[in-house]
C-alpha cells in the first residue's frame, strides 16, 4: 500500500489519521478493491451497528472539487476500534463514467447523523485518473442466422474495423443476417463501452415489422434508462444475449441506447439464435 505521510489531524472525538492506501486500477463503469490503512486519533471509539454506526465510504469529485458522486457504498468496521487504535479496510468502489482525472475522497461517516469531515475530521483525498473501461478498441461480431453477404459488406464498411475472433475482442456485438450497421456503428459502440457501458444497443431501421419494432426507430439521443431491452446489443464481459421478439437482446443493469444510429434489420429477421 501506499504510506499517506504527515496531515493534519484536527483534535476532537472524531478524527481518523489515515496511514496508507492501495486502489486497483479504476476503469469507468467497473468495480476495483481499495484497501485503507487508519488510525482512530480522536477520543471516541468507533463501533459499526450492521448498517448503522460508524462506516466507511467515499465521494467522487471532479478536479475542482465538485461532487460527482456523494455516496458511495458504506463498507462497516471489522470490530470496534478504540482510540489510539488502527484498523485496515477493503472497500468496493465503482469508478464514475466517463474516464478522466478525477477526486477520490475517503471518508468516515456517523450513518444517517454525519461525515467526519463535516465536524473537524480530515478526509483522504486523492487525484485519481480513471481508465477507459475496455482496454483496447476491438469489437467482433456474431451474426445469428450465418453469415450474409448483406451484413459482411456493411461491416467491411466500417468506421473502425471488427476483428474475426471474439475471444480477442473486448466487445461483441450482435446481428442478425441480413442487418446492415451504418459505418459510424462500430466507432459509436466502442466510444460508448470505453466511456464505461457493458451494454450498448442502437436504434432500428425495420424494413419490416415497423408496429412492432416502433419502439426502438431512434431519432433521439443516448438515453441510459430507456424502457425496452436493447436489441442486436454489444456486449462486454462475455455476456452472452438472450432473446426479445426473436432477435439478440440484452435486459440486464448498464446499458446505453444510442438512437443516433439505427441498424437496418431485414424483414424477415425473427430467426431463432445460434
Amino acid at each position: 500500500m501506499h504510506p499517506v505521510g504527515e496531515h493534519s489531524v484536527a483534535a476532537g472525538p472524531l478524527s481518523p489519521r489515515w496511514l496508507a492506501w492501495s486502489l486497483d486500477e479504476p476503469r469507468a463503469g467497473a468495480t476495483s478493491t481499495a484497501r485503507l490503512s487508519l488510525e482512530n486519533a480522536g477520543t471516541a471509539t468507533w463501533r459499526s451497528r450492521g448498517e448503522d454506526g460508524v462506516q466507511a465510504s467515499f465521494h467522487w469529485l471532479d478536479p475542482l472539487g465538485n461532487p460527482i458522486v456523494w455516496d458511495g457504498p458504506r463498507t462497516p468496521l471489522p470490530r470496534e476500534v478504540a482510540p489510539g487504535e488502527a484498523v485496515e479496510l477493503t472497500l468496493a468502489v465503482t469508478a464514475p463514467r466517463p474516464p478522466g482525472a478525477y477526486r477520490l475522497a475517503f471518508d468516515l461517516v456517523e450513518e444517517h447523523r454525519f461525515w467526519f469531515a463535516e465536524v473537524g475530521g480530515t478526509p483522504l483525498d486523492l487525484e485519481i485518473s480513471v481508465a477507459p473501461r475496455i482496454a483496447d478498441r476491438t469489437l467482433a461480431v456474431h451474426v445469428h442466422g450465418g453469415p450474409d453477404p448483406v451484413t459482411a459488406a456493411a461491416l467491411a464498411a466500417q468506421e473502425e474495423a471488427v476483428v474475426e475472433s471474439e475471444s480477442d475482442a473486448a466487445a461483441v456485438a450482435h446481428l442478425v443476417a441480413g442487418a446492415a450497421p451504418p459505418p459510424s456503428w462500430s466507432r459509436l459502440l466502442l466510444d460508448a463501452h470505453a466511456e464505461g457501458w457493458v451494454a450498448v444497443g442502437t436504434a432500428l431501421a425495420p424494413t419490416g415489422r415497423a408496429r412492432e419494432l416502433a419502439p426502438w426507430r431512434g431519432g433521439g439521443g443516448r438515453n441510459p434508462r430507456f424502457a425496452h431491452p436493447l436489441l442486436l446489443p454489444s456486449l462486454l464481459d462475455g455476456i452472452e444475449p438472450t432473446e426479445h421478439l426473436g432477435l439478440p437482446a440484452y435486459d440486464g443493469e448498464e446499458r446505453l441506447f444510442d438512437g443516433r444510429v439505427a441498424v437496418t434489420v431485414p424483414r424477415r429477421s425473427g430467426r431463432r439464435q445460434s
